[in-house]
């Protein structure tokens, strides 16, 4: 196993999408937590510890979006198991699919904070939430699939959205959700935190891969 020093991703956003530098607490009046997460990656244990912080933030929704929230049965169940935990299908946003790019990247406009899910984070999701300056919440896991977010997060300098466990996990989202001026105060920067990141830099991502391909070689040959 190679690792890179600066990541194992490389992420180039389209500059002609525009993102929503205004929390939309602020419009709203409560918080609205997102995920647009293959719904796949949303389990019984996601949909559980999600139900606890949407129980402990009064008011506050969620928005889903995925491919699967377009067949009636599907959009059903996800209602159900939040009911299962004591939340009202009134709480939950579901979204299907969006055919253009820019109207599915201006959905972040409507997330105060995007919730990552586990084990399995996101990886793309988590990079578009991120450009379009919706800030994630991630919790680290104990394998590859878990440690993307924090991984993701951290080459951002964005360890504040990094939590140690589920319990952490729950603590931050309420947090961050009844003091909602860390959230205001970052959204208009997270934009060019991320251009100015690794994460973005793809001449040092290939003269990591260049190097990498190097070690490898000289290994080979010894």
């Amino acid at each position: 196993l190679i690792r890179l020093p600066n990541g194992a991703w490389c992420f180039e956003g389209d500059t002609t999408q525009v993102s929503e530098t205004t929390l939309p607490y602020d419009q709203n009046g409560f918080i609205t937590f997102g995920s647009f997460n293959n719904l796949s990656k949303v389990n019984l244990d996601v949909i559980h510890v999600w139900a606890q912080i949407l129980n402990r933030v009064p008011n506050s929704k969620l928005l889903l979006k995925s491919n699967q929230l377009g067949e009636p049965e599907c959009v059903d169940l996800m209602r159900k198991l939040f009911a299962d935990e004591g939340i009202t299908e009134d709480r939950l946003d579901l979204l299907s699919y969006t055919p253009e790019r820019a109207s599915h990247l201006d959905l972040y406009s409507r997330v105060d904070l995007a919730l990552d899910t586990f084990p399995y984070n996101g990886t793309t999701t988590t990079c578009e939430a991120l450009w379009m300056a919706t800030p994630v919440l991630t919790v680290l896991g104990d394998r590859h699939v878990a440690r993307v977010g924090a991984s993701l997060l951290n080459r951002m300098n964005l360890n504040e959205f990094i939590a140690g466990n589920l319990a952490d996990y729950v603590n931050k989202a309420v947090d961050f959700a009844e003091n909602p001026s860390a959230l205001r105060a970052l959204r208009p920067q997270l934009r060019q935190q991320m251009l100015d990141s690794k994460l973005c830099d793809a001449k040092s991502f290939a003269h990591d891969i260049e190097n990498a391909y190097h070690q490898m070689w000289d290994q080979c040959i010894r």
